[in-house]
């Protein structure tokens, strides 16, 4: 694809406007620009100084559902068809359509000429930012009088008034045959300096007003060739530029504060179809579904899920492919899909995106249930399946790449397998196992070796954060106050170091590089709430479990450990007092190293079960 900067005058750009020609896709944001950032743009095209480039769209049928730039609905002759769309550019150019109209209902805009001012006093002159310009461009703020129902001030609609300000109408000077329009704007202007046939010095008087009303005249026409010879530059996307470039060269261009994402583009499409607010479907579907923005964007989330359930990639490009109108369509079925989404992650407990191994998963959950219809033993067989799809998904490596297609995979799979389709290669029933993330040859479960070295679940950790998924699943009680973790008190919960940091940052001094502990492991993390952290510090484990025993009941204490997953025999294995620092040292690595051994044991277990989609309890992984 080649693209190119072109010229282009004000003049062609105007008519194109004028006669629908060129629009704008409905996903652009409307008409932004402030009185004084109009008037500098304005300014500049009339001391013909650079602006910035515009980029177009060249099209042989519209790709996106488009509309007109405001107050420029298609005039004069038809055409045929709209053979451009405005891409990036919309500011600058209803600026100059507009004021060249002078159709804003609060402002009106004027070319200032500073040497026909007779009434205007120093202090209330227009500033001039640059006095080396040739004319600067102002605005007048107008508002209704109430008592009469007139537009104020007054003088803005009388030529006389305006004249004497050293004021002219934008609208003059625009690029139209508008020679009789001019003429009698000119003469009502120079009414009052227009000598009465009989007062002395008539012929001089009547000469001079002649030649004034012809100075004006050609200050006028001057700045007309200013305006309609003026050259915005653009670059133009041929009509062969696919939908998705498009878009990606916009975005990339757009430079305002908010950019436009993704599913506001999407939001003006669906608008442009139906009579439908996008956005107020969201919001009523987040304040009667409040957990489901906890998992990840919402936008994003229902426009994934709606791709999935039109059998489309949830990515960009599968959006952009599904069929709008059944979005709204279908808006109950994936609603209730998300909300079922929401309630299964919970029941896992996995509450929210910080704690997410893997958003990949979300949509195809959604979408799932969104697209089945299931009731009693049905419901609790696509149960089954997605609890054994949820922990496939964390503990192989089916999603560190690539995640939206392999998403539409399994979903696929999955979905082909629950409504008993056969396979358009082989004709045969789809079964469990087509769904890739079950295929354990190309994507085998995490080994031991992997749960013993996965990182830090606060960390972006697909398997650190599933190693903790699994901790949290059993309810991860507070060591102290015995609280269960919930999705309403998770936020309060700290990342606690087991075997404590400072404990084995001690250790470490007596140990070279390649010998150091790393305590920021997955296996060595538990969600506590921060006040029960804060007491155990950096505790010996053995100390702050006597320290709970001292209080509570054994069985209570290791009730509360178990539903971590948390070998009790390993974290109590003795103290350390009456020892040197150096075999405190290898006694701390060798306490630790057993109790992350024997963690990896349960998560493994327990893990064995989930992806077989069993019901397990605590107490049977670890007896």
């Amino acid at each position: 694809m080649s693209v190119q900067a072109r010229d282009r005058k004000i003049e062609n750009w105007y008519n194109k406007i004028r006669y629908g020609e060129i629009k704008l896709p409905r996903f652009q944001r409307h008409e932004a620009w402030d009185k004084n950032r109009i008037c500098s743009l304005l300014t500049t095209v009339m001391n013909d100084l650079p602006l910035g480039i515009t980029l177009i769209l060249e099209v042989d049928q519209e790709q996106f559902i488009s509309r007109y730039l405001v107050t420029a609905e298609k005039q004069g002759p038809p055409f045929p068809k709209v053979n451009e769309q405005l891409l990036d550019g919309q500011q600058r150019l209803t600026a100059i359509w507009r004021s060249l109209h002078n159709n804003y209902q609060w402002e009106k805009y004027f070319l200032y000429i500073k040497e026909y001012n007779t009434v205007w006093e120093t202090n209330e002159d227009p500033e001039e930012d640059d006095h080396d310009l040739k004319a600067t461009v102002i605005y007048q703020s107008r508002w209704v009088q109430k008592k009469s129902g007139k537009k104020m001030p007054l003088w803005a609609d009388d030529p006389e008034d305006m004249f004497k300000r050293g004021c002219i109408p934008l609208e003059l000077l625009r690029p139209e045959d508008i020679g009789t329009e001019i003429n009698e704007w000119i003469s009502q202007a120079l009414q009052f300096k227009k000598p009465k046939s009989g007062v002395d010095d008539f012929e001089d008087l009547l000469e001079s007003y002649v030649e004034e009303k012809q100075k004006l005249t050609d200050i006028i026409r001057s700045f007309r060739e200013n305006v309609k010879h003026y050259n915005l530059p653009f670059l133009a996307l041929p009509s062969s530029t696919s939908k998705d470039t498009a878009l990606t060269v916009f975005i990339n261009m757009n430079t305002n504060s908010k950019p436009l994402s993704q599913y506001d583009i999407i939001v003006a499409e669906i608008e442009g179809l139906k009579d439908t607010s996008l956005h107020d479907l969201q919001a009523e579907l987040n304040s009667n579904n409040p957990a489901i923005s906890r998992y990840f964007d919402l936008s994003y989330l229902i426009l994934y899920t709606s791709a999935l359930m039109q059998e489309k990639l949830p990515n960009k490009r599968g959006i952009w492919e599904m069929d709008k109108n059944k979005v709204v369509e279908d808006w109950d079925k994936m609603e209730k899909g998300l909300s079922q989404m929401a309630t299964f992650m919970e029941n896992h407990r996995i509450f929210d995106e910080e704690r997410l191994p893997t958003n990949a998963v979300l949509a195809v959950i959604a979408a799932l249930y969104s697209s089945m219809s299931a009731v009693g033993d049905e419901a609790g067989q696509l149960n089954v399946i997605l609890k054994k799809y949820l922990w496939s998904s964390f503990f192989t490596y089916r999603y560190e790449n690539s995640a939206a297609s392999r998403a539409y995979a399994d979903f696929m799979g999955i979905l082909g397998y629950l409504k008993g389709r056969k396979k358009a290669n082989s004709g045969l029933n789809y079964t469990l196992n087509d769904a890739p993330v079950f295929n354990r040859t190309l994507f085998p479960l995490a080994n031991k070796d992997e749960i013993l070295h996965a990182t830090w679940p606060k960390r972006v950790s697909i398997r650190g954060r599933g190693i903790q998924a699994v901790a949290n699943f059993f309810g991860a009680l507070d060591f102290a106050d015995g609280t269960i973790i919930s999705a309403e008190n998770v936020k309060n919960r700290e990342y606690h170091h087991i075997f404590p940091d400072a404990l084995i940052k001690e250790a470490n001094e007596y140990f070279d590089e390649e010998e150091q502990i790393n305590s920021t492991v997955a296996l060595n993390c538990s969600l506590i709430t921060g006040k029960t952290n804060r007491v155990i510090g950096r505790k010996e484990p053995l100390t702050y479990l006597r320290e709970r025993y001292d209080w509570a009941s054994e069985t209570i204490v290791e009730q509360r450990l178990q539903s971590h997953l948390i070998p009790i025999n390993e974290l109590k294995a003795g103290t350390y007092e009456g020892l040197t620092e150096k075999e405190k040292a290898e006694k701390i690595k060798n306490d630790y190293y057993a109790f992350l051994e024997k963690r990896a044991d349960y998560i493994e277990k327990a893990l064995e079960k989930l992806i077989e989609g069993e019901d397990i309890y605590a107490s049977e992984i670890m007896n």
